[in-house]
């Protein structure tokens, strides 16, 4: 698979992803919810396996490695986004741990913009919190206001951004 088939196709799932991420987060049913939720599963999986390839082969190892962890995290998150949202805590912390520590290790790279960098910071410190909240006992789902639900604008800016830059790059 060529390079640019690859930035056109994990550009997309990352669009893909934050799109139907963010819309599953409003949808007015669990059944809604869910679809939205799987549907930016794969995209974001997808998107994030095909960056873990392409960052690998430039040399940029630890990019890879970022993108590697998000693969997994928003896998462990994709496996419980069909069932109640206060049955799969455990997953979801587990998750955005490794969300946070995805995003921490892609934005100390300097393969995106800064202001991309920032985004991805922010979230992975929102991601963080959560994560030691639930892990710690705090009854906290994926929808739970404040955080993790207002820490998911800032995360879609951050995977916008990603795909933003890989389609600039490419043109």
């Amino acid at each position: 698979m060529n390079e640019r088939v690859i930035k056109l196709t994990a550009s997309a799932g990352l669009f893909i992803g934050g799109i139907f991420g963010l819309a599953g987060s409003f949808a007015p049913s669990a059944a809604l919810r869910s679809l939205a939720w799987g549907i930016d599963g794969v995209g974001l999986v997808l998107a994030s396996v095909l960056l873990t390839i392409n960052y690998f082969r430039k040399g940029l190892d630890m990019t890879a490695v970022g993108f590697l962890l998000f693969a997994i995290g928003e896998a462990l998150i994709l496996s419980s986004s069909g069932i109640n949202l206060d049955e799969d805590v455990s997953s979801f912390a587990a998750g955005t741990s490794l969300w946070a520590a995805s995003l921490f290790v892609i934005s100390f790279q300097k393969t995106f913009p800064l202001i991309v960098r920032i985004t991805g910071l922010l979230a992975a410190i929102l991601f963080s919190v959560v994560s030691v909240q639930i892990f710690i006992d705090q009854p906290l789902n994926a929808l739970t206001k404040p955080l993790p639900f207002y820490a998911y604008p800032i995360f879609v800016t951050t995977i916008f951004g990603w795909g933003w830059t890989l389609l600039k790059n490419h043109s």
